[in-house]
């Protein structure tokens, strides 16, 4: 009998072991799957600086539109940008400006002039011709949803989403249904924008855009326009972790930037030479219209075109 009881100890002891184990384990690949690194974080640790599709591969099809990014992807940038603003019902559609007249048929179709995206509803937006304007080849092209268009990047790259109209709300609740939440970046000129995205979704990635164009409903003058240390203060308290400025950089600025924990990316580059300075300077991205040219670029500095992820 003493020998029975031993044995079921001895097995209770093992159960529980294995038990403990088993829980120990489900633990362990749990946390593991918590801080596995979205692509958006992998992004920010790169070893090499980033090329950055502007608006699609827009030097070569017409910009925010499902072509574009397709030629954007046969170039392989790190990130493809895209715009959006909001229709009259809502829904965030892919457009760089408020109105339809430079991109689309709309004036020919409706008449008129700057006629605004929020006038018309996302269905009547995409009865417009979004490609005929940039050449007769694209005709028939229509203006993407902000949904179809990020739904069609993600499925192998990674958006960058520069808002230029719509509240913070729906841009979150679109990212979490969709399971979109740090798998992009965001950006926006608007640092209240920021602020507030970031306050709904801290773990969402976000780039700050510079320079606005007013501060203190006062125009700024070239000089007040470069990034300072002043501007990369103001982009922490947004929740940023990347400062999206013009050319108006310098070493300095970039230093500072890199040690309050922000990457430096700069738009919108297209001259290899001018590429060469600001990559000389230690900016972290390059946002171009033309993806391959920027790659020949840092080819030719030693960098391998390859994933930064």
């Amino acid at each position: 009998m003493r020998r029975v009881k031993m044995v079921l100890m001895a097995r209770t002891r093992l159960h529980g072991l294995a038990g403990f184990l088993l829980l120990s384990g489900m633990a362990a690949n749990l946390k593991s799957a918590e801080s596995a690194e979205s692509p958006a974080e992998a992004l920010l640790r790169s070893g090499r600086p980033l090329v950055i599709a502007h608006r699609g591969y827009s030097a070569v099809a017409p910009e925010n539109t499902l072509p574009s990014f397709q030629l954007a992807k046969a170039a392989a940038p790190d990130l493809i940008e895209l715009d959006y603003h909001h229709a009259r019902d809502g829904v965030p559609v892919v457009i760089h400006d408020e109105t339809l007249d430079r991109t689309t048929d709309a004036v020919a179709k409706w008449g008129g002039s700057k006629i605004r995206v929020d006038s018309r509803t996302a269905g009547e937006l995409q009865t417009l011709d979004a490609g005929k304007w940039f050449d007769p080849r694209f005709a028939g092209t229509r203006l993407p949803t902000l949904r179809e268009a990020v739904a069609f990047i993600q499925k192998d790259h990674v958006t960058l989403i520069e808002r230029k109209a719509g509240d913070p709300t729906t841009l979150v609740k679109l990212l979490r249904e969709h399971g979109w939440v740090n798998q992009l970046v965001v950006q926006s000129f608007d640092w209240e924008f920021l602020t507030g995205l970031h306050q709904l979704e801290p773990k969402q990635v976000l780039g700050a855009l510079g320079p606005p164009s007013k501060r203190d409903g006062r125009r700024l003058t070239d000089a007040e326009k470069a990034l300072s240390v002043e501007w990369i203060d103001g982009a922490v308290k947004t929740g940023a972790r990347i400062v999206v400025w013009n050319r108006q950089v310098s070493g300095e600025t970039v230093v500072a930037a890199h040690a309050r924990g922000l990457k430096v990316w700069v738009y919108t580059i297209n001259e290899p030479a001018l590429a060469e300075q600001l990559l000389e300077l230690g900016v972290d991205g390059i946002i171009t219209d033309n993806p391959a040219l920027m790659w020949r670029t840092l080819a030719l500095r030693g960098w391998k075109q390859q994933a930064a992820r």
